[in-house]
């Protein structure tokens, strides 16, 4: 069975610079993240390939498995443990169908519908959201809510990652509405710190597990 982490830290260079792809992996995992998605929109394939790349060497290193967003093709390049879609990208069914069994899909869904749709088609787990307000997106869409959250988790016969918005100041309640886990990018990326960051992220999703006894 595939193991789906609880939070997943998404690397990203274009709302910091200060800090690489690989850097914020190093730190994030130092901070005790157990995924680390790959995001990057810009730039060709070769660099992409390349920075991908270095960040999978420090995942491999610590055992903590790489997703990409978006690109079936550079997480088979790198050799990466799964993709992540959104519901814009590649359909689940053909990545299900490039991607080798073994590895993970996560995929975006904002409806009912569309997680079940998604599940039918292959995916590991659900990417749910924004949970919040949040301004690593340009066109993210209206907050979800914790209510809805609970609802869709209650729905989805699978791992659901709740993204959007989400701090140390509120993971423990999204965990306590039913997600399996949260995904991250400003509430460490963007800050002071990130290795400490992703530490008290990590501490509030433990604590809100032990509430509800997982």
């Amino acid at each position: 069975m595939k193991k789906i982490g609880e939070l997943h830290v998404i690397t990203d260079t274009t709302i910091q610079s200060r800090f690489t792809h690989t850097e914020l992996a190093e730190m994030a995992i130092e901070g005790d993240a157990d995924t680390i998605q790959f995001r990057q929109k810009d730039g060709s394939t070769r660099e992409m390939v390349e920075s991908a790349q270095t960040v999978q060497t420090v995942c491999a290193a610590h055992d903590v498995p790489l997703i990409v967003n978006d690109r079936a093709d550079i997480a088979l390049a790198v050799s990466a443990a799964g993709a992540h879609f959104g519901q814009d990208d590649l359909p689940i069914i053909i990545g299900r169908r490039i991607l080798p069994p073994g590895m993970i899909i996560g995929a975006s869904a904002r409806t009912e519908e569309k997680i079940l749709e998604a599940i039918s088609e292959g995916a590991d787990y659900i990417g749910f959201g924004p949970i919040y307000l949040t301004s690593s997106k340009t066109d993210a869409e209206r907050p979800k809510g914790l209510e809805v959250l609970r609802q869709m988790c209650e729905t989805a016969p699978c791992p659901v990652i709740a993204i959007g918005g989400i701090t140390a100041e509120t993971a423990y309640e999204v965990i306590r509405a039913g997600a399996h886990g949260i995904a991250v990018i400003s509430a460490v990326c963007a800050q002071a710190d990130p290795v400490a960051a992703t530490q008290r992220l990590h501490n509030e999703i433990q604590r809100a597990k032990a509430k509800i006894g997982v």
